[in-house]
């Protein structure tokens, strides 16, 4: 990820995902690569061939939406998909960010984030529900008791994206596996859209991408879908399977923070597991002291 060409970076990894005869077209002859070619994309686009290229390329510095709509059609975008072409071709059509100390938000500089106190309150006073917050990377800010418990990772401090596809307990704990790192990587583009320049975003992706195979292909693909409430299917080395709904809200005020809840279907059994994992970490009650009675006057 080199950033420099975001949106020819984003053409090709999509146009090599669809097939000839997905478009309607007859596979002939021998292709060195596999997808749609160039002029294949243009064809079909009812651009010109070198216009196409221009754009992969990145020499095509404004093209309209009209015509990112319709290369976004012939590559089978889906609307979220369509959304972030767009947005990765204004921001290449825009001025260049100022690196720090000109006023931008350049490498290197970053406001500390910070969990507004009523959220904290909020999801401590939770008892039935684990609930975290988390970063548009995945770093986790917060969390309460009952999520600690669900997984150590959800904690402060801990890249969640990173434990799911380095963790062998998290592995271990997720019989989604699959599907939870299709869809975290495919969200966290989608959450950083075109600042694929961010420090943060580097650091992680260069991490990943050099210890995981299976992110590296997943990255690759460029994938993009916004974080969205599922049905997490895990196996708690105390409670056994278990499965939760999670639902993802955005914090007001907190510019890129997400408040993530779970709960069980009333009346499931997973809502029975669900309460022995939080009897298993609600504190000891407190024996009672001397000073917390008044003492019995004798007559």
């Amino acid at each position: 990820m080199d950033g420099t060409n975001a949106l020819g970076e984003f053409l090709r990894a999509r146009r090599a995902l669809v097939r000839p005869e997905d478009v309607g077209l007859r596979s002939t002859g021998l292709r060195r690569v596999p997808g749609l070619r160039r002029e294949e994309v243009a064809l079909l686009a009812g651009i010109s061939a070198d216009y196409y290229l221009r754009l992969e390329q990145g020499r095509d510095r404004n093209p309209s939406v009209q015509v990112l709509e319709a290369v976004a059609r012939v590559l089978r975008l889906d609307s979220d998909a369509t959304a972030h072409l767009v947005g990765l071709a204004q921001v290449r059509s825009s001025e260049p960010r100022r690196p720090a100390g000109e006023g931008g938000r350049g490498r290197g500089v970053r406001q500390r984030e910070r969990v507004p106190v009523s959220i904290l309150q909020l999801i401590d006073g939770w008892t039935h529900n684990p609930a975290y917050v988390q970063n548009k990377f995945t770093d986790a800010l917060a969390a309460n008791a009952l999520a600690t418990a669900l997984s150590p990772n959800y904690a402060p401090g801990v890249n969640l994206l990173r434990a799911v596809f380095l963790d062998p307990a998290e592995r271990e704990l997720r019989r989604d596996w699959e599907e939870l790192t299709e869809g975290g990587v495919a969200a966290l583009r989608a959450e950083v859209g075109p600042d694929v320049d961010d420090p943060r975003l580097r650091e992680l992706v260069g991490e990943l991408s050099v210890r995981s195979d299976r992110f590296r292909y997943l990255w690759g693909r460029h994938d993009v879908q916004p974080r969205r409430g599922r049905v997490s299917r895990m196996s708690h080395p105390e409670v056994g399977d278990i499965d939760l709904h999670s639902n993802k809200l955005s914090i007001d005020g907190a510019d890129g923070l997400t408040l993530v809840v779970f709960h069980a279907e009333p009346g499931s059994r997973s809502a029975d597991l669900l309460n022995i994992l939080g009897s298993l970490t609600a504190p000891a009650p407190r024996a009672p002291r001397d000073t917390d009675h008044d003492p019995v006057q004798e007559q």
